[in-house]
Parts: structure tokens; C-alpha cells; sequence
């Protein structure tokens, strides 16, 4: 009668012990991730390496860019306007010639041989005329005889011209100094009419031209700066000014074309090289200037991350960064122009921002930092 109350009495102490041994294990492990999660909060990340620069205020000159294309002062293929066979190359292909400078001598024989039956026809006619006006001025003779003689002197004399003409034909010279191209014709080769010769460039100075949108038109003016720059010869600036802006805007693009003269004693610009022009405009404008660097690009907005003091538990004031979106204007070589977003002297990390988030502790060392040039060169190997 008694064993039925006892087991019941057993299993009730036993459920009660196996729920304070479960009580005490979750209220131990629900200690310990507590004093965890407060040494967690109470640690902080170590501070990140990173470089600095100062957002500097600065006077830009505002400009407009393109790209153009190099183009000759004065550019032509030399071509024959005779037919005849060629006797004297007297061109090297490259080489710089001046005006007047023979190039290609065709054989001029045949006309050299008529030339002086012609000179002696002339100096027939001339003969004619003078014994026919001293039989006019005795009366032997009548005025037509005397006109008669005239126009056969006349027709004489312009054969003697157009074979003179003829000959000079069959001397092709240079008609501006420049340099020549990659001739097209050998010795003894027979020439056609317009039959290609070589092709001669001036490119001292030389012409840049390039287009601009036609909102850009009440900012352009004959004789404002621009400055080119090549692919083909990084960190080499040529400076030039606009000779001329075409009156009609282009009624596909809306552009308008301008033409810009670029000094090139060198010969360094080559036409039909690509260029990069900046067009340098009389206003100026009020920026901040940073490294390029300094700026973290993104599809929701442009920011930086501003160095700043932050005071700890213990009074003790670290660095940490605090992340500012920026509005960026114009670009000069390493330097990016900040119209809005910044205040001067605002300390701006510029190498190390991948690992930076807003608030995150830093330290700053300045001993290597990225190239900061309006004008920047390529490293020299």
C-alpha cells in the first residue's frame, strides 16, 4: 500500500534535480556570453595605418575639355600634272625640304629639242615685224601687213611660253617647306597624269582640332589658351591657343569645330595623332584641393574619410575617421577639385580607405604617400 506514494515521491525529487542541473547549466552559460559580450564591447579594433593630406583651398582656372585630333599646318600629295618618264630622285623619304626644292625630274628631251625650233620661230617673227614697220613708216606696205606681223610675233612668243610652261612641269618641287612622306615612285618609272608622287607635310606648328558642345559657345573666343596633351608621349603638356571656331554648328552632334595652333618645333605631334585638349577659360574658381586618391567612388555618392579627434573612457583623446560625402568638380593630373563636402585644413585620408569604416580608430604615418602633381611624369626606368 506505502510502495506507490514512494515511487511518486522519487520521480518528483528526481524532476526537480534534473531541473535545477539544467537551470544551473543555462544560468552558467548565460553568465559566461555575458561577461563575453561586455569584454567584446569593452575591446577595440587596433588602429589602421593610413596617410593624410590637408584639404588645401586653391584658385582653379575653369576649362573645357574635348578630343581632337593633330592635323598639318599645310599638307598636300605631290602628284604629276604631265605625263613623262623619270630621270632624277632627288628626295629622300623623311626628309625635311624647303620651297622650291626639286623632288622628281621627268625627261624632258623632246621639249628642250622643240623649244629651240620654237625660240627660232620667235626670233623669225620678231625679224618680220621689224622689216614690215620700216616698210610701214615709208608707206610700202599696208597696216594690215604690218598687223599681220604683229600677230605672228604674238603667236610665236606664246608657243615659246606654253613649252616653257610644259618644261617647268616636268620639275615637281616642293611648293612649302615641311617634311616629306614615304615616296611612291622609282627611277625610270613612267608617270600618268595625277599619278602620286609623295606626300609632304607641314607640321611646325601644328593644328589641333577638336568640337565642343554648342551650350559652350558663349565661353569660346579666338585667342584663348588651350593645352594638349598625346598617348603617344605621356606627361608631356603642349600649349597653344584657338585660331578659329567654325561659324555653323554641326547638325547631327550640335557641336561646334574649333581649331587650335600648337607650336611643335620639335615635330613631336604627328597628324592624325589623338589629343586631349583642355581649353583654359578666363574665369577662376574657389576649390579644396586633394590627391585623386583621397576620393572613394560609388554608385550612391562620392565621399572621403575625415581624420578627427575622439575622446575615450579615460580622457584620453585617439584618431579615428568620419566618413563625409563629397561633391568633386574638375581634375588636374594627381588632384581632384572638392566644391562641397569639406572645410580647409580638413585632415583627409588618401591611402588605406578599404579598411576604414565610419568611426574606426587610425593612426596616421605620412612617411610614403601617393603623388599629389598637377603635372604629373611617367617614372623614368
Amino acid at each position: 500500500m506505502s510502495f506507490l506514494p514512494l515511487m511518486k515521491k522519487r520521480v518528483f525529487l528526481t524532476t526537480v534535480v534534473a531541473l535545477l542541473v539544467v537551470a544551473a547549466i543555462f544560468g552558467y552559460k548565460f553568465f559566461t556570453l555575458r561577461k563575453a559580450r561586455e569584454a567584446m564591447a569593452s575591446m577595440r579594433p587596433a588602429p589602421a595605418a593610413v596617410t593624410t593630406a590637408a584639404a588645401t583651398p586653391q584658385t582653379w582656372r575653369e576649362t573645357l575639355s574635348a578630343v581632337g585630333t593633330v592635323e598639318s599646318f599645310q599638307g598636300v600629295t605631290l602628284r604629276s600634272e604631265i605625263e613623262g618618264r623619270i630621270v632624277t630622285i632627288a628626295i629622300r623619304s623623311g626628309a625635311a625640304v624647303k620651297e622650291g626644292d626639286l623632288l622628281v625630274e621627268l625627261d624632258a628631251a623632246p621639249e628642250v629639242a622643240q623649244l629651240k625650233s620654237l625660240e627660232a620661230t620667235a626670233k623669225l617673227a620678231a625679224a618680220a615685224l621689224e622689216r614690215a614697220g620700216e616698210l610701214r613708216r615709208t608707206n610700202t606696205n599696208t597696216a594690215v601687213d604690218l598687223e599681220t606681223a604683229e600677230a605672228g610675233q604674238s603667236q610665236a612668243l606664246a608657243a615659246v611660253e606654253g613649252l616653257k610652261a610644259t618644261l617647268a612641269k616636268k620639275r615637281i618641287v616642293a611648293p612649302f617647306s615641311g617634311r616629306l612622306g614615304i615616296r611612291q615612285v622609282n627611277i625610270g618609272q613612267f608617270l600618268n597624269k595625277g599619278d602620286a608622287i609623295v606626300s609632304l607635310e607641314a607640321i611646325h606648328p601644328a593644328y589641333v582640332d577638336f568640337a565642343l558642345p554648342q551650350q559652350e559657345l558663349p565661353h569660346l573666343k579666338v585667342g584663348l589658351g588651350v593645352t594638349v596633351t598625346v598617348d603617344a608621349f605621356p606627361g608631356r603638356v603642349f600649349e597653344g591657343t584657338i585660331e578659329a571656331i567654325n561659324p555653323r554648328v554641326t547638325d547631327t552632334t550640335r557641336n561646334v569645330r574649333i581649331r587650335a595652333l600648337v607650336p611643335n618645333a620639335d615635330e613631336t605631334l604627328r597628324p592624325g595623332l589623338f589629343a586631349n585638349v583642355r581649353v583654359l577659360l578666363p574665369t577662376e574658381t574657389a576649390v579644396l584641393e586633394l590627391p585623386t586618391t583621397a576620393v572613394v567612388y560609388s554608385p550612391y555618392g562620392n565621399s572621403v574619410y575625415v581624420v578627427v579627434e575622439e575622446a575615450g573612457p579615460n580622457g584620453v583623446k585617439t584618431l579615428v575617421v568620419e566618413q563625409r560625402f563629397v561633391t568633386t568638380g574638375a581634375k588636374r593630373g594627381d588632384q581632384v577639385a572638392i566644391v562641397k563636402g569639406l572645410t580647409a585644413g580638413d585632415q583627409v585620408v588618401t591611402a588605406g580607405q578599404m579598411k576604414l569604416r565610419n568611426g574606426a580608430p587610425v593612426t596616421v604615418n605620412n612617411t610614403v604617400v601617393p603623388a599629389n602633381s598637377p603635372t604629373p611624369k611617367p617614372a623614368q626606368s
